[in-house]
């Protein structure tokens, strides 16, 4: 019984390294992504998306039957990472919902909660850092999901040199993925589906070698848009594809 014991708790602890070092290997990816234009600009870039989100007239969405959650949008830039960065996990495969998906940090609202709150909470369960409120720029529009979800996505700047502790059981990578990235000519990905009248949207990221889908891709594609460029672009028209809508 005791070598059994040993055994299993021995698996728990290879699995739980495993997990933190494909994280801590996702973060140090960056050194590879394609060097981008726009370094020049980010001494301003915190000030520009703040002015952004507070002229942005938001579209909130209340439709009964949905779940009110949110997610942390967290842009960085330090000295491991001079170009601004936004965060991005994959969710581990235990997870009973969306597993193995692109995410950004986030989850359904407690009560007594609102969007700001719940976002740096679910920030600090599954990454393991705590943001404070003054971090917040800002919100983009609610965007309502197949899945019974309507999301807030929360435009957060994280202070410099953040250390990023994920949970390993529910976060299998964790990313840094330059802001450049989105000003690439191909983002955004339209195509059109059979079982839906409206486009699905998603945004490569070639340093991760991999498409991220809506919601995921429509909250980066709208980050892009209003709080980059200073565009009323919306976005909640935009379709999931068929395997996120569970």
């Amino acid at each position: 019984m005791i070598v059994r014991l040993s055994s299993f708790f021995l698996i728990q602890w290879i699995t739980s390294r495993a997990t933190r070092l494909r994280a801590f290997c996702g973060i140090r990816r960056y050194v590879n992504a394609v060097a981008t234009p726009g370094k020049k600009d980010a001494p301003g870039l915190r000030s520009r998306i703040l002015a952004n989100l507070s002229s942005f007239e938001r579209r909130s969405q209340v439709e009964a039957g949905l779940t009110p959650a949110a997610v942390a949008v967290i842009i960085v830039q330090d000295t491991l990472h001079p170009d601004p960065c936004f965060v991005i996990t994959r969710r581990t495969h235990r997870l009973r919902k969306h597993p193995g998906q692109w995410a950004l940090p986030g989850g359904r609202l407690e009560e007594g909660e609102d969007a700001r709150t719940a976002a740096l909470r679910e920030t600090r369960e599954e990454l393991g850092v705590r943001i404070t409120p003054e971090a917040i720029l800002g919100l983009l529009d609610d965007y309502p999901t197949r899945s019974g979800f309507v999301i807030t996505p929360v435009v957060v700047w994280a202070n410099p040199d953040l250390k990023l502790n994920p949970d390993p059981n529910e976060v299998a990578e964790v990313h840094y993925v330059p802001l450049a990235d989105l000003e690439r000519p191909e983002v955004p990905r339209l195509r059109n589906i059979k079982e839906s009248d409206r486009p699905v949207i998603s945004v490569p990221i070639p340093m991760l070698d991999t498409n991220v889908h809506a919601p995921t891709a429509a909250i980066l594609y709208q980050l892009r848009e209003v709080a980059l460029r200073g565009q009323a672009t919306r976005v909640a028209h935009f379709e999931q594809p068929v395997f996120a809508w569970r």
